[in-house]
């Protein structure tokens, strides 16, 4: 069963885990998944997608339940009313405070015949620091160790926009098969039991598109990152954060 965050007639709210692709697609061609056929068995109506998260991200995605809801929630997405809220753990100690203005060409589908290079496109995305952890543990050229938590906030909605970013930031995301560090990958898979893609959709902003009202989903932490919060003591620096995103077996389930 998914983690339904949010539900009226109109729209849903889920917390979407690692490792499910939202539809079919030919980044995987052998899954037989996926979040928009799990979720209209579930609810037993047909859903509309209006954003998307890669596969190995967790947290927030939105469906429409019905064509005309889903057309309007676009109309946000395309204004850039929106607001999405990300946490990434990095390598390295990221700055107080990045604004990042830097242009992106799509990813090369490596599946297409004749795949085609397109000219960059417009990206943008806020990074704030919001802790640090050293580990006593030589895992490339230094004897310690260190790593960001950070949240994220994309201004646009470009593929990979995030990962993408904060590698060319030198500040790759921990467990990024296709970004990130091997060495600090593999380290935390096999010795912290965290090998999903440290990326997580914790927030997301929106406009009712019916009744106009503010809406905000907020999507608990999974296990793998709750362990990691409490191994590196972040939950005493975060407490306002971290208590809007504690597993549910943590907490008590709290309406939107």
């Amino acid at each position: 069963m998914l983690d339904i965050l949010y539900l009226d007639d109109h729209l849903v709210a889920i917390n979407k885990p690692s490792g499910l692709l939202v539809h079919r697609s030919d980044i995987d061609r052998h899954e037989t998944r996926f979040v928009l056929q799990l979720l209209r068995n579930q609810l037993g109506q047909r859903v509309y997608p209006v954003h998307r998260l890669d596969k190995p991200t967790s947290g927030v995605l939105v469906f429409a339940l019905s064509s005309e809801i889903a057309s309007q929630i676009a109309d946000q997405w395309r204004e850039r009313v929106i607001d999405k809220r990300y946490l990434a753990i990095v390598r390295g100690y990221m700055p107080e405070y990045v604004h990042l203005d830097y242009a992106m060409s799509p990813p090369i589908d490596k599946y297409a015949k004749q795949p085609v290079i397109k000219p960059p496109q417009e990206a943008i995305t806020d990074f704030r620091l919001l802790a640090t952890v050293e580990l006593d543990v030589e895992i490339d050229k230094y004897p310690q160790s260190r790593y960001s938590l950070v949240e994220a906030m994309p201004k646009t909605g470009r593929k990979h926009q995030i990962r993408r970013h904060l590698k060319h930031l030198s500040h790759p995301i921990i467990c990024d098969a296709r970004y990130g560090k091997g060495r600090h990958s593999r380290y935390f898979r096999d010795h912290l039991n965290a090998g999903r893609l440290l990326l997580h959709a914790w927030q997301l902003h929106m406009t009712h598109p019916v009744t106009q009202q503010p809406l905000v989903f907020t999507a608990p932490l999974d296990n793998v990152w709750w362990s990691l919060v409490q191994r590196f003591q972040w939950q005493a620096q975060l407490p306002e954060l971290l208590a809007a995103t504690l597993p549910e077996d943590n907490k008590e389930r709290t309406s939107v």
